[in-house]
């Protein structure tokens, strides 16, 4: 223990000053993890140049190679030298750093890649002569002349060969690749109006490109909804709800995707604060918040969601990658995050995502059959009909042993059409019920297959929520108070939110130092550990900033005795009963999934059934 440590001198240290190149190489250490970090600060650069096209041109991963060309306004030859100075930007004149508006700001991206790596920028500026300048391991060449159209190509070349025990933490090609490719569409999402390329020139030659997006048209959201059909594909954008809210100088908008189309993992959750990609954990904590009891545990939501505000309600000076943020009110964002998201999928009503169709139709797999029969060989509708004719006894004997067939009862002289349910509503007139747990519906254009038990129990979980929100949580008093010692920071944080909680039935007093009473509880928790219960909502809060744990649990209760309390599996409905759990899913809101996330329902339309019939 009283050894000394190797890494402290013996005699008294000096302090020196360090030269340039090693201060750029610290800083690349911050600035470039790795090549992914490097296009990422060379894409932004060209985006705050007003660039309408940008091509990303890589080799090995980014290894060896990264070259971002973009049609901007370009540098002149005075500029380029100063380009490569440390804390030289055209961004911001350094007087307020809380208003700022571009994606690049501390001047350290350039001097940073130069010192780690063979760096050249060629650049034109309208008006002006071609340019280019050299820069290896932080070392700059002369300005000379080139040759080239308005805008900037940026070459890199070998990335930390400058640092080569930066290369021992690479990963695979294919991985550094992959992160390039990640990185690109992120921001190719927060610009749906510029055209982006993304080419491999592995191995030489012209390479292959490996994402493409053309430049949208239309207004914001017609633009965003093609990116993101282009970069998360045709299902996303069919499946996703469009957003759109504000809040006291907060403005929210996207798509976020039904809790039907859910993923397993949160890979498809992707938020932007004024256009820039960040990855901040309050802002997905409150996307998680927002479809709480609307999915499993096990699932996540997929949503690409843009906040726009003033740049002096944020600050994106907190880190040199720019990938954080911090809110100067983060209980608003959150807030906006949750109740925006909320009222979007309770408008949604009883839709459920079209993905859920097309599993149900590719799970049916028609019986090999003979060469396929059409439409000028099929008996003539005579011969049908004498077929018909013949079989007639047979199907009339049928028909009085069949118990599903929904028919509903008509008084003497009414004519059949007028006994039946509507068939023009969204979810139909029901027809038949199967194995006594699902509801057969027969839409304009198709047809319903509903789970009675999950539609049910989405239903009454819905009804108690809304009576509980109603009422009130129900409080049940301690006959002795428990004692619960937490820390003095601890207690003052809950007593903070003591009116919340109280809202939910759970009442807390100081009760010393650092230490809180609880005297109430909620009554439909039944007998419940508050001490671990208060420790739950702490953990939550230091996390999330805002704790929703309590509520959650409560939930939980109500949808167990949803569960408990809907139509069973095996129970036979009649047509009045199975007709109106059809009208009660039109208008109840997220009825388009059961308390577990599985979908309620299955809409086949009538041109996908002909075609597993090959009637097309």
């Amino acid at each position: 223990m009283n050894e000394i440590s190797p890494n402290i001198s013996q005699t008294r240290p000096r302090i020196r000053q360090l030269d340039d190149a090693a201060i750029n190489r610290i800083a690349a250490g911050e600035v470039v993890e790795r090549p992914a970090s490097a296009v990422k600060e060379l894409v932004e650069n060209a985006l705050d140049a007003g660039a309408r096209r940008i091509e990303v041109t890589y080799a090995d991963g980014g290894k060896t190679l990264i070259r971002v060309s973009d049609d901007g306004c370009g540098m002149s030859a005075d500029d380029l030298p100063l380009a490569l100075s440390r804390h030289a930007t055209s961004k911001i004149d350094g007087t307020d750093l809380l208003n700022i508006r571009s994606f690049g700001f501390r001047g350290e991206a350039l001097p940073s890649l130069g010192a780690v790596g063979r760096l050249t920028i060629r650049s034109r500026a309208d008006g002006a002569e071609g340019a280019e300048i050299s820069v290896c391991g932080g070392k700059p060449g002369a300005v000379a002349p080139a040759a080239l159209n308005a805008g900037t190509v940026v070459t890199l070349r070998d990335l930390f060969h400058a640092t080569p025990a930066r290369l021992k933490f690479m990963r695979s090609d294919r991985a550094e690749a992959q992160a390039i490719t990640d990185t690109v569409k992120r921001l190719a999402m927060a610009e749906p109006f510029v055209c982006f390329t993304l080419r491999d020139t592995s191995g030489g030659g012209e390479g292959r490109v490996t994402f493409r997006a053309e430049a949208e048209t239309g207004d914001m959201f017609e633009a965003l909804s093609g990116r993101l059909a282009r970069i998360l594909g045709r299902d996303f954008a069919d499946n996703a709800l469009a957003i759109d809210a504000a809040r006291e100088g907060l403005h929210m908008t996207g798509f976020a995707a039904l809790p039907t189309y859910s993923r397993g993992a949160a890979v498809a959750q992707f938020l932007f604060v004024n256009g820039r990609p960040v990855r901040d954990r309050m802002l997905h904590g409150a996307l998680r918040a927002a479809y709480q009891d609307l999915l499993s545990r096990d699932r996540h939501p997929a949503a690409a969601l843009f906040i726009d505000c003033d740049p002096v309600l944020v600050d994106v000076n907190v880190h040199p990658a720019k990938s954080e943020v911090r809110f100067r009110d983060p209980g608003l964002a959150r807030g906006l995050i949750v109740s925006g998201l909320r009222h979007a999928l309770a408008e949604a009503g009883h839709r459920a995502s079209s993905t859920v169709a097309g599993a149900t139709l590719g799970a049916m797999r028609p019986e090999p059959s003979a060469p396929r029969i059409y439409q000028m060989d099929r008996p003539s509708p005579a011969a049908r009909a004498a077929a018909w004719q013949a079989r007639a006894p047979g199907f009339a004997e049928m028909q009085e042993g069949y118990s599903a067939r929904v028919e509903a009862e008509r008084e003497a002289g009414t004519p059949e059409t007028d006994a039946l349910p509507p068939q023009s509503l969204p979810l139909g007139a029901a027809r038949a019920q199967l194995h006594e747990n699902y509801i057969v519906a027969q839409t304009k254009d198709g047809m319903v297959i509903v789970d009675q038990h999950a539609a049910h129990e989405r239903l009454v979980y819905e009804k108690l929520k809304r009576q509980m929100d109603e009422t009130g949580v129900t409080a049940q008093a301690l006959l002795i108070p428990e004692i619960v010692e937490l820390t003095e920071a601890d207690a003052a944080r809950l007593l903070e939110t003591a009116e919340d909680l109280a809202t939910l039935g759970l009442t807390i007093e100081p009760f010393g130092p650092g230490a809180l009473a609880v005297r109430e509880t909620p009554a439909i928790l039944g007998p419940c550990d508050a001490g671990a219960l208060l420790r739950d909502i702490l953990d939550e809060m230091s996390d999330q900033g805002e704790s929703l744990t309590l509520r959650s649990r409560i939930d939980a209760v109500l949808s167990r005795m949803a569960c408990h309390g809907s139509v069973r599996s095996g129970r036979r409905m009649g047509a009045d009963e199975m007709n109106a759990l059809l009208r009660e899913m039109e208008s109840t809101p997220h009825s388009g999934q059961c308390n577990h996330g599985r979908p309620t329902y299955v809409e086949l339309k009538l041109s996908d059934i002909e075609r597993l019939f090959g009637r097309t």
